[in-house]
């Protein structure tokens, strides 16, 4: 069943954050933790681990610490849209985030996104504002049974340059 969702977790990000990471809208599970790719089979927190070689991450504050301490930011691309369950293929009657917020406290010059909804979204909505080109990166979502880790890790490992 399709429902009109707005966006129910706060952008990460503090002073320091030189690196935005895109999302498209959070899963039925991000919702429910009230925070960013809780779905247990999502790579993304094993990925930014892998990345920065540190240890994966299992609460929410270690989780915040991990992004915060190598300068990321977290958000999605997405403020409110109807949405069945948490497939990216059903969203519709989109509302963009306003990045204005990130970008005029912080210091992001660069936008990754995490997915092909959430690049198109950018792409579509928040481009002509921000004027700030965003890298599209493979999904780290279950559903992208395609990539392995290894090869998300070759894909991602730029946002560590």
């Amino acid at each position: 069943m399709s429902e009109k969702i707005i966006h129910p977790i706060p952008p990460l990000y503090d002073g320091n954050s030189k690196t935005l990471i895109l999302g498209s809208f959070p899963s039925v599970k991000s919702r429910e933790a009230m925070f960013f790719y809780g779905h247990p089979q999502n790579r993304f927190w094993k990925l930014l681990a892998k990345i920065f070689c540190e240890d994966v991450p299992m609460t929410t504050e270690q989780k915040k610490q991990l992004v915060l301490s190598h300068n990321l930011a977290l958000w999605d691309s997405i403020h409110s849209c109807t949405i069945t369950g948490s497939s990216d293929s059903s969203i519709k009657d989109v509302v963009p985030n306003d990045l204005s917020i990130i970008l005029n406290n912080s210091k992001v010059s660069r936008i990754f996104a995490n997915g092909t909804a959430s690049y198109k979204m950018y792409q579509k909505y928040i481009f002509p504002k921000t004027k700030i080109e965003a890298v599209k990166l493979p999904s780290t979502s279950p559903a992208n049974a395609a990539f392995s880790l290894d090869r998300l890790y070759e894909e991602w490992k730029i946002i560590a340059e």
